[in-house]
């Protein structure tokens, strides 16, 4: 099928700036190289990662999905800086990442907002911890609500907003450090069908309009194929890389068309294929 990796390795995509192991070759983007994570669970050993690799370039959207307890979460940690690797590493730019740090923006499914602090101080938090000149973070913070609409909700408190306002929000406080990544983990999956798809067009807008590199990790197939270039499908016991799916449909996608159905097809037969 046009647009699915067929490499029996299930980790090589068809752009040729990626190595054999789907990890980034170059300098920039996000690659993650051999990564393995093992619990001591009363005396035994379980393995909950082994040798995950792949690569996210530069600019890219890539969507990270599989099934319950491949280890998504326990990935996620690891990517944030959250949590260590037993082996293997994760690169940002480059440099191995040892810890969480500022050039990386993480959105959770919980809001995680300061509910005694107001839109604009929620926004404005990260900054005030960051090496953004005073002088610039008033402007910053403006250009941030401007970008997810909340412009008009500066002075609100969280406990007055919408579930998907309230994301917003968490939004541009992330992308208001100015990060290489935007690292999101379920960010929709508390609220209704109607704002999620909604959210999912304005999360669409807000990456090509900064450009930022994203790694997206959800559970629902039809939202990976929505905004991914690349969809990374994992596989349980222990978590691994099946396959990386291209999604070679053009933005923006309707769920109507058939290479959309295809594509998730493809991908919930992946997922099952692993149960």
């Amino acid at each position: 099928m046009a647009g699915v990796n067929d490499d029996p390795a299930g980790q090589t995509g068809t752009d040729d700036r990626r190595g054999g192991t789907g990890a980034v070759t170059g300098e920039s983007g996000v690659a993650v190289d051999g990564v393995g994570k093992t619990y001591d669970d009363g005396g035994d050993a379980v393995r909950a990662l082994d040798d995950v690799t792949f690569g996210v370039e530069s600019g890219e959207f890539v969507c990270l999905v599989g099934p319950s307890g491949c280890g998504k979460t326990t990935l996620f940690r690891i990517i944030a800086g959250l949590t260590d690797a037993t082996d293997g590493e994760v690169r940002l730019g480059g440099t191995p990442v040892t810890g969480p740090t500022t050039d990386m923006g993480v959105v959770f499914q919980e809001y995680h907002l300061f509910p005694w602090l107001t839109v604009e101080e929620n926004v404005a938090f990260g900054l005030d911890r960051s090496d953004v000149p005073a002088s610039e973070r008033a402007a910053r913070v403006d250009e941030m609500l401007d970008l997810v609409g909340l412009d008009g909700f500066r002075d609100s408190y969280p406990k007055s907003l919408s579930g998907g306002m309230k994301q917003r929000v968490a939004i541009a406080r992330s992308l208001a450090v100015d990060p290489e990544l935007l690292l999101m983990d379920e960010p929709f999956g508390a609220v209704d069908a109607q704002t999620r798809e909604m959210l999912q067009r304005e999360l669409l807008d807000v990456w090509e309009s900064t450009g930022k590199t994203v790694l997206f990790v959800t559970h629902d197939v039809a939202e990976a194929v929505t905004l991914a270039d690349r969809i990374v499908v994992m596989a349980a016991e222990p978590g691994r890389v099946a396959e990386i799916v291209e999604v070679d449909v053009d933005r923006p996608r309707e769920r109507g068309d058939p290479a959309f159905g295809d594509h998730v097809s493809r991908v919930r037969e992946l997922i099952g294929a692993d149960r």
